[in-house]
């Protein structure tokens, strides 16, 4: 009897084991939450107590940041007064009041993250400077050339804003030098913006580099005329013009044998501006003109003398017959 009632009496402890476990598990599950939301309070806690323990660091480096803005406006509204009584050129003043500005900016931004990072060291912070400009010089290569491109036409380029240029058939007036772009008006009235690197890279003619240029143009007389006569005609008419200068020689040549008058170059000086040779040149041909036909001196139109290998036969329709 005792042998067969002991495996009854193991498998109800079996039974009661498994039960006191379950037990224990549901009553384990409420500690674990109970530690899990103790633990979670600590860590925002923690957070929130390094938050306004930081605070006094965040609230300076705001004000550096504030600071380093007004020093900047400061310079560039009051650059341009402090660099004129050096009498330097305009381009060179801007580009001095650009790069002080620059190192302005970068300073007060490093000492703003000095302030943020309380570890963060000079050193470490160029350091990481050097690193990031790297990698940012790899991803924004375009940017940078024409960015140090810009520095360069600054720097050593003989225009200015309002000079007129010329470069790549682009022709007008520089409005501004900018960091990156520089903003060209052209003659037509459109606004064209051209990277600094294209500047840099290729052949600028400055047009008002000087305060004169020289305009030349074609006129001609018959094959009858007096050429000499002819020439002192044209000078004494174009020495006559307003927008002539005369402090430049007039310079009158005959060129060549055209296809039905003698060439004549006619050569002057006047103003830079492209409007300028555009008025010169009309008032100019109008008085050659005028000043022509006064002396009667012919200003031939185009034409050809036929001939043939064989003589013509002339025949004639009498309409009477």
């Amino acid at each position: 009897m005792s042998s067969e009632a002991s495996p009854s009496k193991n498998s109800g402890l079996q039974n009661q084991l498994q039960v006191k476990s379950s037990v224990n598990e549901q009553a384990d599950i409420p500690d674990s939450l109970a530690e899990v939301t103790q633990t979670l309070r600590e860590t925002l806690f923690d957070i929130w107590k390094n938050f306004l323990e930081h605070t006094p660091y965040l609230v300076a480096g705001i004000l550096v940041l504030f600071l380093t803005w007004l020093v900047t406006n400061l310079v560039a509204n009051l650059g341009n007064r402090l660099f004129n009584l050096k009498r330097l050129r305009k381009s060179l003043r801007d580009l001095i009041i650009r790069l002080i500005i620059i190192g302005i900016c970068i300073g007060g931004l490093l000492l703003a993250a000095m302030f943020w990072f309380p570890g963060l060291t000079p050193a470490t912070a160029l350091g990481g400077l050097g690193v990031v400009s790297i990698a940012v010089g790899f991803a924004f290569q375009d940017i940078f050339e024409n960015f140090f491109a810009g520095i360069l036409l600054l720097w050593r380029f003989p225009f200015e804003n309002g000079d007129f240029i010329e470069c790549q058939g682009i022709t007008g007036k520089v409005e501004s030098v900018n960091i990156r772009m520089t903003e060209i008006r052209l003659t037509t009235g459109e606004l064209v913006v051209v990277p600094n690197s294209t500047l840099f890279k290729n052949p600028v003619n400055v047009l008002t580099n000087k305060p004169y240029r020289r305009i030349t143009v074609i006129t001609g007389v018959a094959y009858g005329e007096d050429v000499s006569e002819s020439v002192k005609v044209i000078e004494k008419a174009v020495k006559t013009c307003d927008t002539v200068e005369q402090s430049k020689p007039v310079e009158i040549f005959p060129q060549a044998f055209g296809a039905s008058s003698i060439d004549i170059e006619v050569t002057w000086w006047t103003d830079n501006k492209p409007v300028d040779l555009r008025r010169s040149k009309g008032e100019v041909v109008t008085a050659v003109k005028a000043a022509l036909d006064q002396a009667g001196i012919e200003i031939p139109f185009p034409y050809r003398t036929l001939t043939f290998k064989e003589p013509l036969t002339v025949h004639s329709n009498d309409t009477d017959q």
